[in-house]
């Protein structure tokens, strides 16, 4: 009698002993389901964690619906479309949200290109670290702490106050982070690819059109996301050095909470979340399916 049929002797007949049902055939070869096949064992930490998730989007959408919602009550009183026609007719939520997305978009387009041409030529350069180190910096201490230290000379080149500054504000927070981040996608192999492109007699705009960008386009989409996502959520940069006169999406939630206005901050927060997430989405599946075609070559 070997060791294995010694050790199967010893377990348990028919799950007995064990917290779920054991059925095993040893002459399929096939492990018992450590889930519990058909008991639900292990749907319910998934459930909860969903739940969990979904509840805070649940609740700002909910409470930007509700009529009234007064304590004790578990649910409000009556829902309707009041509060959203009434903010995006005087509340300017329709032009916040516009200038949010326009900010956003146009910081993460430059911060993404430049970003990623500036991460090229510090990745080759013999002093790569502490340049990465320097790109650092502007995250040593808060946005609020970093727009007071820039507030001098956007005060002296009249750009305090106006959509340009909070533009290049925001650029100047973005583009570092966006360095960063590509600055560890040029690796020796991408590196050996352009040269091979040299050798071959290529030149550097067809290594950049046709071997480096297509190689790269994943981590572009990534790296598009991750800044448009840092944008789109400044809040404290924008706050000092659009002194109040840029009225961004965040810059008009906190002002909805500091007048005790719930509903129209409700409305506003998932106003500020929904995009996020759906572009989240879309990520993902772009991801997976990148994912699937370079699985299946």
């Amino acid at each position: 009698m070997n060791v294995f049929e010694k050790w199967r002797r010893l377990q348990p007949q028919r799950g007995e002993g064990l917290p779920f049902k054991l059925n095993f055939d040893w002459n399929k070869g096939k492990p018992p389901s450590p889930r519990g096949e058909g008991t639900g064992v292990g749907r319910a930490p998934f459930a909860a964690l969903l739940l969990l998730f979904a509840l805070p989007f649940a609740y700002l959408l909910l409470l930007s619906l509700a009529m009234q919602w007064r304590f004790p009550l578990l649910l409000p009183e009556g829902l309707s479309l009041e509060h959203w026609q009434l903010a995006w007719r005087i509340g300017g939520l329709a032009d916040s949200l516009g200038l949010s997305a326009v900010c956003a978009a146009v910081v993460a387009l430059s911060s993404t290109a430049l970003g990623f041409r500036m991460a090229h030529a510090i990745a080759a350069h013999h002093r790569r670290r502490l340049l990465v180190a320097i790109a650092y910096l502007p995250y040593a201490f808060s946005p609020v702490i970093y727009a007071f230290c820039l507030q001098f000379f956007f005060l002296k080149t009249n750009l305090a106050g106006t959509l340009a500054g909070v533009l290049l504000g925001q650029f100047l927070l973005v583009f570092p982070f966006s360095v960063i981040l590509f600055v560890n996608h040029w690796t020796p192999r991408l590196r050996n690819m352009e040269a091979l492109v040299y050798t071959l007699g290529g030149s550097a705009g067809a290594a950049w059109r046709r071997v480096l960008l297509p190689v790269s386009r994943p981590a572009l989409l990534n790296g598009l996301f991750q800044t448009f996502l840092l944008a789109w959520f400044e809040y404290g940069l924008t706050t000092v050095l659009g002194q109040g006169r840029v009225p961004t999406l965040p810059v008009r939630v906190y002002q909805y909470i500091g007048e005790a206005n719930p509903y129209f901050a409700a409305l506003g927060s998932t106003l500020l979340i929904w995009p996020p997430l759906l572009l989240l989405w879309l990520n993902y599946r772009y991801q997976n399916r990148t994912h699937a075609a370079f699985a299946d070559r």
